[in-house]
């Protein structure tokens, strides 16, 4: 009846919740399909209620989020691993456009396999017979009991046992021979597009050549599923035992001893390595796997990979980590410029505060002095690079210039809120605030690298699912920009600089991608050992001080700290 009148969100609850029933007798072959057939309803009114309030397609958004992990836990547990990670791009997509209001959907719908086809043909022949059935006692029975013919009477005696007997076809339907026969057939074909999907033969390609393996964890309510394609096998899963409510919990203590200097997070850094890695570990070296190519899932956007530790190191000593917002979104092998040329914003001058409105409260935020330091410095470790400070860094003066330069390095406040983009900025040095909605309209195609090194999220600890992170990287990504490198967590003024100042001499050399460069520079600050970042025209204790320049010996004697080099990440193409 929903289908017939249009209404398409009542269609797709109802086929959400057959799903549900179906899964609930054990039927997952079947749950599947008219999961699938949900999601594709919402992804086509996902299209349609972009002039909604904001709490009415919240209410909506965690309809869709609540099916489409349902769907892709169904889908891990029959192993039909590449559907599930079809279902997770679609989720994500689906979260960075809540997050966005603006951004398109890929358009994509869910692929409804042929004998999953023919399932849904048969069961929709039992099930118009049932709604003409239906409709005809319902309107018989309008009549009063005491006006009706005989033959009206006869007729509502006829439609009950009718009734019954469709009632018995729709139990016996998932038991039938057919059915069961389209399920073979049907687990035969998932398995061969596991294997042969085109999409996924062209990203092992990009995955052989970068030595690099994609790593998507999805967080069930009762575990936490571990999704990674390698260059040579299908997609891969394993399953790690540990509740929703539990891993988050660890997220947000985990995150308070990163930013606390003063902790030992290594213990557990150890437990994130064991939920994580650990189960991987045979299938990344078996692989020769060099970097992870990271989609994160809910309140694990909140915390860095890199910062797992094995009990011997932290990951980021052994792999380059590339974070991305969803497979479909970037161009993995894009090369960066050899020898870039940065377009530098710093506000720097502590004697100018600007008071902003950030949600219901205003902040007030003076310049970080390191800031102006920081962007000295990748000025002079690259040459033909243009520095714009304090009340000069301004939107007027750098967004026409944007698309001339390789890397956009905007040394400031900028903060991303859980909720609308119109919370969420970046400061500029006059008092500038332009917000993720802004940027749609930003022109970003010649920029291989945008860098954020003084932003912050979830302010005052209030975390949302992580989609702002994700937002950050879409929208940059969106206009053109190929990789965003941003904090996770508001670090010390001169940690910062210490970590960019790697960075750049790193970079500098032109042999190493963004993502390497940003690993050889973490590594450095951890081991202080700067031979990683040495090139043949500077010494090793040339690039040592040009790091450390002018960082207090306090924070010199911490820099291994996670809490200064962690909360770094790159989102996008870094390879």
């Amino acid at each position: 009846i929903l289908r017939e009148v249009g209404n398409r969100a009542g269609e797709a609850t109802t086929l959400n919740n057959m799903g549900f029933l179906l899964e609930a007798e054990k039927q997952p072959e079947l749950a599947i399909i008219f999961f699938k057939q949900s999601v594709n309803q919402y992804e086509t009114i996902r299209e349609n209620i972009r002039e909604l309030p904001p709490e009415q397609q919240q209410a909506y958004t965690d309809t869709v989020a609540h099916t489409y992990r349902r769907l892709a836990d169904v889908l891990l547990k029959q192993d039909r691993i590449y559907e599930a990670q079809q279902v997770l791009d679609l989720l994500k997509v689906q979260e960075l456009d809540d997050y966005l209001r603006g951004v398109r959907g890929t358009g994509q719908q869910l692929t409804i396999l042929k004998p999953e086809q023919e399932i849904l043909t048969k069961y929709g022949e039992l099930q118009q017979t049932a709604t003409e059935l239906g409709q005809e006692l319902a309107n018989l029975r309008k009549i009063a009991e005491n006006s009706r013919t005989p033959e009206q009477q006869q007729r509502i005696t006829q439609l009950v046992n009718l009734q019954e007997d469709l009632n018995r076809q729709f139990n016996d339907f998932a038991d039938s021979d057919e059915v069961i026969a389209l399920i073979d057939q049907l687990s035969r074909t998932a398995q061969r597009q596991n294997l042969d999907i085109a999409d996924l033969a062209a990203l092992q390609e990009n995955l052989g050549t970068l030595n690099a393996a994609l790593l998507y964890p999805l967080i069930l309510e009762d575990r936490l599923e571990l999704v990674i394609t390698t260059p040579n096998s299908p997609p891969l899963r394993r399953s790690v035992p540990v509740k929703r409510e539990d891993l988050n919990r660890a997220i947000s203590q985990f995150r308070e001893q990163l930013r606390n200097v003063g902790s030992n997070p290594i213990p557990t850094a150890q437990k994130f390595y064991d939920w994580l890695i650990r189960p991987l570990e045979e299938d990344l070296a078996q692989a020769g796997i060099q970097t992870i190519i990271y989609s994160p899932d809910g309140q694990l956007r909140y915390l860095p990979l890199g910062v797992l530790h094995d009990s011997n190191q932290w990951l980021v000593q052994r792999y380059q980590i590339n974070n991305i917002t969803a497979k479909s979104l970037t161009e993995l092998d894009t090369q960066p410029a050899n020898k870039p040329r940065v377009l530098a914003g710093a506000f720097a001058d502590e004697t100018i505060t600007h008071t902003v409105p950030v949600g219901e409260i205003e902040e007030q935020y003076r310049g970080l002095p390191f800031a102006g330091r920081e962007v000295n410095n990748l000025v002079a470790t690259l040459p033909g690079s243009s520095p714009y400070m304090d009340r000069e860094f301004s939107l007027n003066a750098i967004k026409p210039r944007m698309n001339e330069y390789d890397i956009i390095h905007l040394a400031t406040h900028a903060i991303f809120l859980p909720g609308t983009p119109e919370d969420s900025f970046i400061l500029f040095g006059n008092g500038d605030r332009p917000t993720l909605q802004d940027i749609k309209n930003w022109s970003l195609q010649k920029v291989d690298l945008v860098v954020l090194s003084a932003c912050e999220t979830g302010i005052g600890g209030v975390y949302g699912n992580g989609e702002e992170i994700l937002g950050l990287g879409y929208r940059f990504q969106e206009r053109g920009a190929r990789a965003v490198i941003a904090s996770l967590w508001k670090v010390s003024d001169g940690g910062t600089q210490a970590l960019m100042n790697a960075f750049y001499a790193a970079l500098q050399r032109g042999d190493l991608t963004k993502a390497e460069a940003l690993r050889r520079a973490q590594a450095a600050l951890i081991t202080d050992n700067f031979e990683i970042i040495e090139d043949q025209n500077r010494g090793i204790v040339e690039v040592r001080q040009r790091v450390k320049e002018d960082v207090t010996p306090e924070i010199a004697n911490k820099l291994s700290h996670p809490y200064y080099w962690a909360p770094f990440i790159l989102i996008g193409n870094g390879l």
